[in-house]
């Protein structure tokens, strides 16, 4: 199931560019353009995120916080046209997670919801296989991998052997073990296609190839966490 987020936003231009950086990172998103339109949605059905401006018709930003923060626990990124220290201020007071000053880059805000997401719920693996981990996004359904939202190309071992790693990460992971869980039990390839593979998936990684460790004479792990 994809990740929910409602998008609260009277520019209708702005609302449209931020709906087509989240669709396309893989949301489902709902738009209200003004404060009471907000409150009625999110009081009819649950969301995952909400991107929530302050300067609304109607019901301002602020009460429409306070009202959520009555009955919901949904993580809100708070999204102002001023950078006044007492805005963010009563916002984190009234229950906001996060902070955005316009003018600001979507990728930067789908960036802030991607790792308020990952605080509030963990790593994500929905439904439809949706594994999320160091900036690094494999949607299983699609078969599509994404590097901070920016997809690459992988072969079609490339992608299973990632997706093995990921679905097994903090596992030390045998080149026998992988070579017959990717390649198969009845693949009587030579040990050096692991390695062969694991070298063209870390070019292709680029500077979150650090998450795949190599372990001398055990074979390799996933890691999470990464100085």
């Amino acid at each position: 199931m994809k990740l929910s987020v409602l998008v609260v936003e009277d520019e209708a231009l702005m609302r449209e560019v931020i709906k087509d950086y989240f669709e396309s990172g893989g949301y489902e998103v709902t738009e209200a353009k003004d404060g009471l339109e907000a409150i009625e949605l999110v009081e009819n059905q649950d969301f995952d995120l909400i991107l929530l401006d302050i300067m609304l018709p109607e019901i301002d930003g602020f009460s429409v916080c306070r009202k959520i923060r009555k009955t919901k626990d949904v993580p809100i990124i708070m999204i102002t046209a001023r950078s006044e220290e007492d805005d963010k201020l009563t916002g984190y007071e009234l229950g906001a997670d996060d902070y955005v000053t316009k003018p600001f880059s979507p990728k930067v805000l789908l960036a802030k919801a991607n790792a308020l997401i990952k605080r509030s719920y963990g790593n994500v693996c929905g439904e439809e296989g949706v594994i999320s981990i160091g900036g690094i996004t494999v949607n299983q359904a699609s078969h599509t991998v994404q590097l901070d939202n920016e997809y690459i190309d992988l072969t079609p071992k490339e992608y299973d052997l990632l997706v093995f790693l990921m679905n097994n990460k903090g596992k030390v992971l045998s080149r026998d073990t992988l070579l017959s869980k990717v390649w198969g039990y009845d693949y009587f390839g030579d040990l050096r296609t692991v390695d062969t593979h694991i070298k063209k998936l870390r070019a292709k990684l680029g500077d979150k190839a650090q998450h795949i460790k190599t372990l001398i004479k055990a074979g390799y792990k996933f890691e999470e966490n990464v100085e």
